[in-house]
């Protein structure tokens, strides 16, 4: 599914990411842990194609994300508040992404069902946008965009950061069944260890944007 090859970004004398080589195969869940400014965040930009890599490649079922734009269909990600449209609500942000993607709002209405205990009644029908909600509701906003039109490849930053416990759990089965179901490939990152041995059988420990471990639990 994905495939890096001597890949290496450096911002100024600072080297970000520097990985010789590394695979996730299909229907991995694959949880990338460091401390902050381990490089988590830019390995995923690069992955993404949001930055152009210094040397080497990236490539999504042997497409080089940087040379095509055909891998964009069967993925799904979400980084931070930039991938939100602030100034819509929730509603129109979901019916917007999921027509991005082909699909009828019946879809998106049917789609949107398994993820109503996740939103916690807090997220549909509160006339406001989204700059207006918390920033946990945000992060769910986000997690739930990215999943809507059900990728084959789903990169998730930080996805437990701002959720109470109770969320964290939610969509940690979420996840889970969504692996289980479609076989689809996850990366997520985290600082935190534990949230992502919960969710990912192997794991890659990151520092100063190399892998320094990987681990199949």
């Amino acid at each position: 599914m994905i495939t890096i090859n001597n890949l290496q970004k450096f911002f100024g004398q600072k080297q970000a990411v520097n990985i010789e080589s590394y695979q996730i195969n299909e229907g991995e869940m694959l949880g990338l842990v460091g401390n902050n400014g381990a490089g988590k965040t830019t390995l995923f930009r690069l992955i993404l194609d949001l930055l152009k890599a210094d040397q080497g490649n990236v490539l999504i079922n042997e497409i080089d994300v940087s040379q095509s734009e055909d891998w964009k269909n069967i993925t799904g990600a979400f980084i931070d508040d930039s991938f939100l449209i602030d100034y819509l609500t929730p509603e129109e942000f979901f019916y917007f992404t999921g027509k991005m993607y082909g699909m009828k709002k019946e879809e998106i209405d049917e789609r949107l069902v398994i993820f109503e205990r996740f939103m916690n009644g807090e997220v549909m029908g509160q006339k406001k946008f989204i700059r207006n909600f918390s920033a946990g509701n945000k992060q769910k906003i986000g997690i739930i965009s990215a999943m809507l039109h059900r990728p084959r490849l789903l990169i998730l930053d930080e996805p437990f950061n701002f959720l109470d416990p109770s969320s964290q759990s939610i969509i940690k089965q979420l996840l889970k069944r969504y692996n289980e179901e479609t076989n689809a490939t996850i990366l997520i990152s985290s600082h935190n260890l534990n949230h992502t041995v919960d969710v990912c059988p192997r794991i890659a420990l990151l520092e100063y944007g190399t892998i320094i471990k990987d681990i199949i639990n």
